[in-house]
């Protein structure tokens, strides 16, 4: 019998990985990502008074304007510009990345081009 592997306890370890690295701060924030079968999720974290500073989906209303699934590549994109918006409505310029565990490809790479589109640098 084939044992089909669970891909959330695969991502786990490498998420943990990921943030033993990665911290946000108050002048350079966390841009963390979780990515679902339809959905796509940014935050951008101060991890020292661990507060969320600012947040964009696929669910918001400015992306449903925009008529586009948050599954695919398009979609994922406008979420980047959407984060890299509000975060320079509230002056940050400069973020650190945390890929939460995904691979840096599809999905989770065209929302940071989306989001360096939008002006933010990392």
């Amino acid at each position: 019998m084939i044992k089909k592997s669970d891909r959330r306890a695969l991502r786990r370890p490498k998420h943990k990985s990921v943030r033993k690295k990665v911290s946000g701060t108050q002048s350079r924030p966390r841009l963390a990502v979780f990515r679902s079968l339809s959905h796509i999720y940014a935050q951008l974290i101060d991890d020292e008074r661990g507060v969320t500073l600012a947040a964009s989906s696929s669910l918001d209303s400015a992306f449903k304007e925009a008529n586009l699934d948050g599954g695919n590549i398009a979609g994922a994109q406008k979420v980047g510009e959407l984060i890299g918006q509000k975060a320079l409505a509230q002056g940050i310029t400069k973020v650190v990345y945390d890929r939460g565990g995904f691979l840096y490809h599809g999905r989770v790479a065209a929302l940071a081009e989306g989001a360096r589109a939008a002006g933010l640098e990392f």
